[in-house]
């Protein structure tokens, strides 16, 4: 036993000089995630509001400006121009100057008094992210503007209104000010520790192939085990301190709130970080060199991002899509992040995800063992 933790130790500390050796991939490695986080938190909205918005007002009266004013008091739109015609709403709109028009025709302050007025708001298709924003916005004012003007008029008539519009009281959960970080850090911090981890793994393991220093390491008196539990523990560590790092910037700069318990948040780590090792092992018994390591990865990270629950929500895919996200530990554990870090629920809730992520490190680690000593062979 002590020989065996005395070789144990040795290639740990041989792999360990070598991952702090190699600076580049190093600052690679702890700068890469806090980048994404900084972009993420500055520069990306997953929530439309503001759109540049034409108005085509062909009745300009006092009802006409009082839908406008209301669109604009919605937040969703900001009023950037006025045009004569519906042709230069859409003009405006093919030239990128606007993302929605507002045309109200010649006769609308009649046909509101009729109760039947009719303003028709147009959307720049191209842009989905515009199109539910503005879409949801505008029925909503159209909405709340039609239940004001029966109201009045059933005032200056001298009616009484008996019907009283449901108002629906929404109370918001887990994440009250709609903050974006909120939703994306755990998913974020746990999608680019996948990528470095099965990168890093997949890139250590096939350069030993062709510096043709497997065979060294193959000769010395460490059994196959050994020699893969040093190659992966320091990875498994500086992956552990990047999440580690990662997180609290998340929650002490950016000010994400941690409802859970950080202790199950890294045992749970360390299961994730392992599967991650365990996929990048395969990869490297897959690929010949450090290129073909590379583009594997890089197929596995662009199907972890769409199918995974990172940005887009799993429940309407096809359950046959939704399999292949099941091979991908990040499925698992973006669950468990936004679990514990936005919902502070324990592992009562998410145990068969924890006991996925030990099923499939078990699984994939067996069959990258039995592909590699088949290559060696």
């Amino acid at each position: 036993m002590g020989k065996r933790t005395q070789r144990l130790a040795a290639l740990i500390r041989k792999e360990t000089t070598q991952l702090l050796r190699d600076r580049r991939t190093l600052t690679i490695i702890m700068t890469l995630p806090l980048i994404e986080l900084f972009l993420f938190a500055y520069a990306v909205r997953l929530t439309v509001d503001h759109l540049p918005t034409v108005v085509a007002d062909m009745s300009m009266d006092p009802q006409s400006r009082s839908f406008v004013n209301a669109l604009v008091n919605s937040n969703y739109f900001d009023i950037t121009g006025y045009v004569a015609s519906q042709a230069d709403v859409v003009r405006a709109i093919d030239e990128g100057r606007a993302k929605a028009g507002l045309v109200i025709p010649p006769d609308f302050a009649t046909r509101v008094e009729r109760g039947n007025a009719e303003a028709l708001v147009i959307l720049d298709g191209s842009d989905s992210f515009s199109v539910s924003s503005g879409y949801s916005a505008a029925v909503a004012v159209g909405q709340d503007r039609a239940l004001g003007l029966a109201a009045e008029q059933a005032r200056r008539l001298g009616i009484e209104l008996k019907i009283t519009p449901i108002v629906a009281s929404v109370q918001l959960l887990y994440n009250p000010s709609l903050n974006d970080l909120i939703f994306i850090m755990p998913g974020l911090v746990a999608m680019l520790l996948q990528i470095l981890t099965v990168l890093t793994t997949a890139q250590a393991v096939v350069k030993e192939y062709e510096l043709g220093t497997i065979e060294g390491l193959l000769a010395t008196p460490a059994r196959p085990l050994e020699l893969v539990v040093g190659k992966l523990a320091p990875n498994m560590l500086l992956m552990l301190v990047n999440l580690g790092f990662t997180t609290l910037v998340g929650v002490f700069w950016f000010g994400v709130p941690f409802q859970g318990d950080p202790w199950l948040f890294a045992w749970l780590s360390v299961l994730f970080v392992a599967s991650g090792l365990a996929l990048g092992l395969l990869v490297s018994s897959i690929a010949r060199t450090q290129r073909e390591a590379q583009q594997v990865s890089a197929m596995i990270s662009l199907v972890s991002m769409l199918l995974t629950g990172f940005i887009y929500p799993r429940g309407p895919m096809p359950a046959a899509i939704r399999l292949v996200g099941n091979l991908i530990p990040l499925t698992y554990f973006i669950r468990i992040a936004r679990g514990i870090i936005t919902k502070g629920i324990g592992l009562s809730f998410m145990w068969t995800d924890a006991v996925a992520l030990v099923i499939y490190g078990v699984v994939i680690l067996g069959f990258a063992a039995m592909t590699t000593k088949k290559r060696l062979g």
